[in-house]
C-alpha cells in the first residue's frame, strides 16, 4: 500500500493538521523543512516533533498516544528519597543548557541517538531565544545528569535526559516537578511512552485530549522566574 506524505514547503511555517498523522508508522506526519527555531516553535505549538535517523530526511511527528507527567501530582519512589539524602546531589535550572543538550546526543551509542549535530545546534539556538531550557544534576563540580526541553506556556516539551551516575535523571524530574508546579506549570510532555518513563509514573493521554490541553496550555504562563538560572538544591550552601 503506497504511502502519502506532505512534504513541508520551505518557505512557510504551515504543518498539516497532528489528527492526519499516520497510524503506521504511529505518528509520521510530514518530512522535509528544516530545523529553524521559527519552524519548531510553530511545530511543538501544534503538538508535532522532529525525529529522524541517519540518511533520512527531517521527520515530524504526533504520535497518537502522548506520555506525560503531572507535575502536580508526581511523588518520588521513597527508594529514591533514600538514595538523595545519602547521594546529595545539587540541582540547577538552566546553568549548563549546551552542555546537556550535547550530553543527552553523545552519551549513547550513535545507532541509537537521533540527536545528531544538526539537531544539537537547533535546540542551543532555541535555548539562546529562551524557549528551550535545561535542568542539571551535579556531584560536587561535575555534571552527571539532566535533561532538555521547551517551554510552551504551562507545558514543558521534554526533549531527552541522560544520566552518568545511578538516579541523576529521576532526580532532575522530581526536582523539576515539584518547581514546575510551584510556578502553575501543568503537564510535561515526554512524547513517546517507554519502559523508564513509565517505571517514573508516567502515563498516556490519546492524541485529542493531548492537543485540547495543549490549546489551553500554550495560551497561559507560567509564573516569572520559573526559568532563570537557579538552584533546585544545592546541599551545604
Amino acid at each position: 500500500m503506497a504511502i502519502y506524505l506532505t512534504e513541508l514547503d520551505s518557505k512557510s511555517l504551515d504543518f498539516p493538521p497532528a489528527e492526519n498523522a499516520l497510524a503506521d508508522p504511529n505518528g509520521l506526519l510530514a518530512f522535509g523543512g528544516d530545523l529553524t527555531p521559527e519552524r519548531l516553535i510553530a511545530a511543538y505549538h501544534h503538538g508535532i516533533f522532529p525525529w529522524y535517523g541517519p540518511g533520512e530526511p527531517i521527520l515530524w511527528w504526533s504520535p497518537s498516544t502522548r506520555a506525560v507527567f503531572d507535575p502536580n501530582t508526581f511523588l518520588p519512589a521513597k527508594s529514591l528519597k533514600k538514595f538523595q539524602r545519602k547521594a546529595q546531589y545539587h540541582v540547577s535550572i538552566n546553568h549548563a543548557t549546551p552542555e546537556v543538550i550535547k550530553l543527552c546526543g553523545n552519551t549513547r551509542p550513535a545507532e541509537e541517538t537521533w540527536l545528531n549535530d544538526e539537531m544539537q545546534a537547533a535546540y542551543i539556538s532555541l535555548a539562546l531565544q529562551g524557549v528551550c531550557h535545561s535542568v542539571e544534576v551535579w556531584q560536587d563540580q561535575r555534571l552527571i545528569g539532566g535533561f532538555y526541553g521547551l517551554s510552551i506556556g504551562e507545558l514543558f516539551c521534554g526533549e531527552s535526559m541522560f544520566s552518568l551516575e545511578t538516579n541523576a535523571s529521576k532526580i532532575a524530574l522530581w526536582y523539576f516537578c515539584r518547581h514546575f508546579s510551584e510556578h502553575g506549570g501543568k503537564l510535561i510532555d515526554c512524547q513517546v511512552m517507554n519502559s523508564h518513563l513509565h517505571s517514573l509514573g508516567a502515563f498516556t493521554l490519546p492524541r485529542e485530549e493531548f492537543l485540547q490541553r495543549l490549546l489551553c496550555l500554550k495560551q497561559q504562563r507560567v509564573t516569572s522566574g520559573c526559568f532563570s538560572p537557579q538552584w533546585l538544591k544545592r546541599h551545604n550552601a
